[in-house]
């Protein structure tokens, strides 16, 4: 039986850093399940569609073809062979990632494509139903979150690291946007599980917070940690 460990939360909590970097401790796979919607926004994107059936979002989604290559301090994402790493990181790849997550057929498919990846491995799933829907049964969850004021000064630094010119007002604003939209979706909103530990990482750091996971999951006594 493989080991699965879900970390969900809002945007910019720091789960992609955390994930990765619990991930290497424990010697498991990092997934991270968000880039697989932005991937298939992405796609949508690059074919000029503005509202894309079902139908199109079903194939687009059983035809994604996604390599998480993991390094100790970055993992890079290639898509049909294509790094995208960069290119999936956009805000406005962000924002139409969390409305196509609205969308029951993408996360139909995008679900049954994460369980896949948990069969022959041990695995830290990073994202936002990962806890709740994709795997409901994991033995250790967490749920990882942070002040709207202190994600969207976290984001606002990854973007001007970047060389994006847009402003923190703008940055916080989509953040807190984008928990709306995730929050109140109809189908698999953004919520802690109901047996997750909740991490508050406003004003803790990456050692931090990793550390914190390891305690509990040593706590829980997981084969092999």
């Amino acid at each position: 039986m493989n080991s699965v460990i879900t970390i969900d939360g809002p945007s910019g909590a720091g789960k992609s850093t955390v994930s990765r970097r619990l991930a290497n401790v424990l010697e498991f796979r990092y997934i991270d399940s968000g880039a697989l919607y932005r991937i298939a926004a992405l796609e949508v994107m690059d074919r000029h569609i503005e509202e894309p059936s079902d139908e199109i979002l079903a194939e687009i989604c059983r035809n994604l073809d996604v390599v998480f290559s993991n390094g100790k301090e970055q993992n890079r994402i290639f898509s049909h062979n294509k790094d995208v790493t960069e290119m999936i990181r956009s805000p406005e790849i962000s924002m139409l990632a969390s409305q196509l997550s609205a969308r029951p057929v993408t996360r139909e498919c995008l679900t049954s494509l994460q369980r896949g990846m948990a069969d022959n491995m041990n695995i830290v799933l990073e994202g936002r139903d990962a806890g709740t829907v994709v795997f409901p049964d994991a033995l250790v969850k967490f749920f990882l979150d942070a002040s709207p004021e202190e994600r969207g000064k976290r984001r606002f630094k990854e973007l001007s690291l970047k060389g994006s010119s847009v402003s923190l007002e703008q940055v916080t604003q989509e953040i807190i946007k984008r928990d709306q939209n995730d929050t109140s979706r109809q189908f698999a909103p953004l919520r802690p599980a109901a047996d997750a530990l909740i991490i508050d990482s406003t004003t803790m750091s990456i050692d931090e917070v990793v550390d914190r996971m390891i305690q509990e999951i040593k706590l829980k006594k997981i084969e092999g940690v």
